[in-house]
């Protein structure tokens, strides 16, 4: 695992770190929790997490790591961080397995949502490059004022003489209304 140095003081961690257990726990629906860690955690990082809460469980349905490591694919380092976590104290770990063990899989939307200018962090995460100048098009016109929309349906006045429509002209001139 790399190495990080925090460059806040040990207390000022702890406090941001209360401040995020209290926003996790104060979800009242899987759908809202799912929302603030995808906002939270890269793929990545949320698969990690997710697969050392499974690792957990199934040590403690007495699994072995072979059976582990083929199941989820996790290296044996993993494993055996998660096992020594467990030996040494793991409440945490025993409470989640307790709590989400015989829960059924319940498939949560992934729907984009209009996004505001503050938000190009989840923007780049969520979508490619290549989505960006649709969605931010799409965004602008939801949010146009009357005066700018009727700039945006001068601005497509001009397009029509082109040749070619694309899908994305064609789209914002069914959201100004103009047909």
């Amino acid at each position: 695992m790399a190495k990080y140095q925090s460059k806040l003081p040990k207390k000022e961690v702890e406090k941001i770190f209360y401040q995020l257990c209290l926003a996790i726990s104060q979800t009242k629906k899987p759908k809202d929790a799912a929302e603030l860690l995808r906002d939270l955690l890269s793929f990545q990082e949320a698969e990690m997490i997710a697969k050392r809460l499974k690792v957990a469980e199934l040590l403690l349905d007495g699994l072995t790591y072979q059976e582990i490591t083929e199941k989820l694919k996790v290296g044996n380092s993993t494993i055996a961080r998660v096992y020594e976590w467990l030996k040494i104290s793991g409440e945490g770990y025993r409470q989640a397995v307790k709590k989400t063990k015989n829960n059924k899989f319940v498939e949560i939307e992934d729907k984009p949502r209009d996004y505001r200018p503050g938000e190009w962090g989840m923007l780049k995460r969520r979508y490619p490059m290549y989505f960006w100048p649709e969605i931010l098009l799409e965004n602008i016109v939801k949010s146009a004022n009357k005066r700018q929309k009727e700039q945006i349906k001068g601005v497509l006045k001009q397009l029509d003489k082109t040749k070619e429509k694309t899908g994305l002209y064609k789209k914002l001139k069914k959201m100004v209304d103009l047909k």
